[in-house]
């Protein structure tokens, strides 16, 4: 995403958008609902715990370790094979998340440094840092050209520049834009549609949108399938008025799917079956 322009706050001129709005106000009716749930007074940590565990799974699952919800609650051991240590480190991210909501306003860049930290579990040295011109990327179900270290170096600080600053744009459209721009700029050697979607959880949560996080987007990115997740990113890669509307409504679905999901989970604890 550019960050220049005439606008001094180019993430509040897309909401503006044709579409955006209407996104932004039916994510507000799902996530009301959620918190409008008579067991949401009494167990939301229940559904919160709940509501990470499902969000993990969703995460690795767009990274390609697809396992059923019941199998990601039952291990233990995540040290095993590729899809083991993908799980491992959708876990590990959903649990840090929420630590670092009050270091993200002041310095985004810190954070997601952080999120890349606890995703890669390495001590490798290019683990925590954007890459450097010429170091590979692990990053294989995301095709899109490579922006060079210079552009995701002077993008990243713009975008940093944008939460610091503060911005009037609903929080879904700050927490599309930061999810879009990772996936764009894929800064890290590795792990960069994981810290993507944690970033997007930060947002979410931090902006109090979904201060409990009971409303898993990565669920919903997950439920509407990875061909949809990248042709949406397509989209808000062409940087056109068209693009970043379906992005932005893309992101808007899976909050909502997110929010469904923990209404389920209300209802079925309210039900006694679970």
């Amino acid at each position: 995403m550019s960050t220049t322009g005439a606008t001094a706050d180019p993430l509040a001129a897309l909401g503006s958008l044709p579409g955006v709005a209407e996104s932004v106000e039916s994510v507000r009716k799902a996530v009301d609902r959620v918190y409008g749930h008579r067991i949401m007074r009494r167990r939301s940590n229940e559904i919160t715990s709940e509501a990470a565990l499902r969000g993990a799974r969703g995460s690795a699952a767009l990274s390609g370790a697809d396992w059923a919800l019941e199998e990601v609650r039952r291990r233990t051991d995540f040290s095993g094979d590729d899809e083991a240590r993908v799980v491992g480190a959708a876990l590990r991210l959903t649990a840090e998340a929420g630590q670092l909501l009050s270091i993200w306003r002041q310095s985004p860049l810190r954070v997601l440094a952080r999120l890349h930290l606890v995703a890669a579990a390495s001590d490798d040295a290019r683990v925590g840092r954007p890459r450097l011109e010429g170091e590979e990327v692990a990053e294989p179900l995301v095709e899109l050209p490579l922006p060079g270290a210079a552009e995701v170096s002077g993008r990243l600080e713009g975008l940093s520049e944008l939460i610091v600053e503060g911005s009037s744009a609903p929080a879904l459209v700050t927490a599309a834009v930061v999810h879009g721009e990772l996936l764009a700029l894929r800064p890290f050697a590795s792990h960069n549609g994981l810290v993507a979607r944690a970033a997007e959880r930060v947002v979410l949560v931090g902006s109090g949108l979904d201060p409990k996080s009971v409303c898993p987007a990565e669920v919903g990115h997950a439920e509407l399938g990875r061909a949809a997740y990248l042709a949406a990113l397509d989209g808000y890669v062409s940087g056109t008025p068209q693009g970043m509307a379906a992005w932005i409504a893309h992101c808007a679905k899976a909050v909502e799917l997110g929010a469904r999901e923990s209404t389920a989970v209300c209802e079925a604890l309210q039900r006694g079956a679970a």
